[in-house]
């Protein structure tokens, strides 16, 4: 938790009671439903928490807008954003059922009014979202594929609506058919080595 209350200061005493409450709710539902690696539950803030949070020093989301976590897992990124974007609307997506339960079950415990779920591919998803967010669940080719028309036209951020991903490693050559993407340095925000080769890439749509 000190982790987040490093990098967050101002949260609210409601968000810090429900960022602490995440590690309870998810070592839970872990032994029931394993979601989460073991290596990585004990690194939850670390690997989970604060990698989902990445998104935020990149764009902060506006009250009101609208945004889908496609391939979601166990709620990251959605969750944890959630959490620190009380007043923005949040739609975890995810195929397997299983995940969405731990999704539900999360949200909850954590009592947040801000997040929806749906158990289905998220090429089914209709509606137009401002940002689409998530973490390295596809190369961004495919990626791109299964969300096309699904961001709405009218922009209201700094950044231009369109795809805000997790990524590690090399992308150039993943990247290169997109000479529009950016890429922001995670380093450059988190100083722990786990962040070393960590990204968040912008992809307008």
């Amino acid at each position: 938790m000190d982790l987040i209350t490093t990098y967050f200061p101002n949260l609210t005493t409601k968000q810090k009671k429900q960022f602490a409450l995440l590690e309870t709710l998810y070592h839970d539902w872990n032994l029931k439903i394993n979601v989460v690696s073991r290596k990585d539950i004990d690194e939850l803030y670390l690997r989970h928490v604060l990698h989902s949070l990445g998104i935020s020093k990149v764009q902060k989301f506006n009250p009101g807008a609208s945004v889908l976590d496609a391939g979601t897992g166990g709620g990251f990124p959605g969750i944890p954003l959630a959490i620190l974007f009380p007043e923005t609307n949040f739609h975890l997506v995810d195929s397997i059922g299983k995940k969405i339960k731990v999704v539900e079950e999360v949200v909850a415990g954590l009592q947040l009014q801000n997040v929806k779920f749906t158990n289905a591919r998220v090429e089914e998803i209709k509606g137009k979202y401002d940002f689409i967010i998530s973490r390295a669940v596809a190369v961004m080719p495919t990626f791109v594929y299964w969300v096309q028309g699904k961001i709405a036209k009218k922009s209201r951020h700094e950044l231009k609506n369109g795809i805000l991903y997790l990524k590690g490693g090399d992308l150039s050559e993943e990247l290169q058919e997109y000479p529009r993407a950016t890429i922001f340095e995670l380093t450059d925000y988190f100083k722990e080595d786990f962040f070393e080769t960590k990204k968040v890439v912008h992809l307008p749509l």
